[in-house]
């Protein structure tokens, strides 16, 4: 059966190859990012991602697993997207700056008729940044398509003091979570 990674992320690309999947197409889900209101964050990303999932399966021919992932940052209970401007990813990055903040992702399997979503969160907390840091890391351009406008994996690691859960979570692509779905789904990773 083939494997659809509905994600245009190249980090999302880089753990699955990192977890021994060769063979997988990437089919970007077409589905738009809105929030829906009233939802927690783990409701919001599972339901993202589920939405993704099932628009990619859509306009997959044939048997084939479908994976999907939405990943959200909030501060204080506050969504923090990916930045719209320069500015936006300095006042972003100014407001994580010292302070603790979650990531969810939510992760969605597909497959034939059966769809399953769960959501994973990871606690980071950042150091105290300067203004003229902020402003080197923004002229780097790796905050600008990313929520929360850092990247764990690349420079805005530097920022980082502390992280609780799971790091690949983060990054947009929660390992130990999407290992157990895809067991359920009658796929060992250890046997790829």
């Amino acid at each position: 059966m083939k494997i659809v990674l509905a994600s245009k992320s190249p980090r999302r690309r880089e753990i699955m190859e990192m977890l021994g999947f060769r063979d997988f197409l990437i089919i970007p889900s077409e589905e738009p990012e809105i929030v829906p209101p009233g939802l927690t964050p783990e409701e919001t990303v599972c339901e993202l991602a589920g939405r993704k999932a099932a628009e990619a399966a859509s306009r997959v021919e044939g048997a084939a697993l479908i994976i999907a992932a939405d990943t959200i940052v909030c501060l204080d209970g506050r969504v923090i997207g990916k930045p719209e401007s320069e500015e936006d990813a300095r006042a972003m990055l100014r407001s994580l700056s010292g302070r603790s903040h979650i990531v969810y992702t939510g992760i969605s399997i597909a497959c034939g008729s059966r769809l399953a979503s769960q959501a994973e969160s990871t606690e980071v907390s950042f150091r105290e940044m300067s203004d003229r840091e902020i402003s080197d890391y923004i002229a780097t351009g790796e905050p600008m398509d990313k929520a929360g406008a850092y990247g764990a994996q690349g420079l805005g690691a530097l920022f980082i003091r502390e992280i609780k859960g799971d790091f690949f979570n983060v990054m947009g692509l929660p390992v130990f979570r999407l290992g157990l779905m895809l067991r359920d789904f009658g796929i060992d990773v250890l046997k790829n």
